[in-house]
């Protein structure tokens, strides 16, 4: 299956061009000729891309890039037929990701539209690396977020940095002085038993029961580590 595209515009030869080219290359795609029938189709099923005619009626493409862009960061192409700086700031502005001016080379918009999917995949998959899981615990390293078994824990910033520490080295035990460097960085002199403060209060709220803990280990007489073990 081919990615699906929706295309919005409101001249319908136009449509019928996009349709039929793009579908010649594999694309599947679905029609929208106004922004309240492009709201209706993109919130009823999902969509790859979005090419979006900036000037629409019943609700202009502005405001539809907009709506869009509080629910999906789906990819999104504006068309102007005006060819104003303005719009295509605005077009910017509103969220998307690219802009052509009518009329346009079908060969550019097919291009553009594999620049900008190539460009999606690849902040998707950078995304997802910054993603781990062990068992049912999700740490997102780039939102900072902490999961586990569907329940989001809070935790402090040096608790998260503590916990980022030893998911991207699990099995390998850190010393106190060894996450005192790394953590609280080089200027720290205060007590190395702070160390041992935060661990235990990462424990309490990631450990089911901190007694017979899941992910955080002590390793003794060197320190702590986080499980290998999936």
């Amino acid at each position: 299956m081919g990615k699906r595209i929706l295309l919005v515009d409101d001249e319908p030869l136009m449509l019928k061009g996009l349709k039929y080219t793009l579908e010649q290359e594999g694309y599947e795609t679905d029609l929208a000729m106004d922004g309240e029938e492009a709201l209706d189709k993109f919130f009823a099923r999902p969509f790859d891309l979005v090419l979006l005619d900036v000037m629409l009626p019943k609700q202009d493409g502005l405001s539809v890039c907009q709506r869009i862009r509080e629910h999906s960061n789906v990819p999104i192409i504006m068309l102007t037929a005006k060819g104003e700086d303005m719009d295509k700031i605005l077009g910017l502005e509103y969220g998307a990701d690219d802009y052509m001016t009518k009329p346009f080379n079908i060969l550019e918009v097919r291009a553009r539209i594999r620049t900008v999917l190539r460009r999606a995949n690849q902040a998707t998959q950078a995304e997802e690396k910054k993603v781990i899981r062990v068992r049912d615990m999700e740490v997102n390293l780039l939102k900072r977020t902490v999961n586990i078994g569907g329940r989001d824990v809070r935790l402090t910033a040096k608790e998260f940095d503590l916990l980022q520490l030893f998911i991207t080295n699990r099995g390998r035990p850190f010393s106190r002085q060894e996450m005192l460097e790394t953590v609280w960085k080089y200027d720290y002199t205060g007590d190395a038993r702070t160390v041992d403060v935060h661990i235990r209060r990462l424990r309490e709220k990631i450990e089911r029961d901190t007694s017979q803990p899941e992910f955080i280990f002590t390793k003794w007489k060197v320190g702590y580590y986080f499980t290998d073990r999936d």
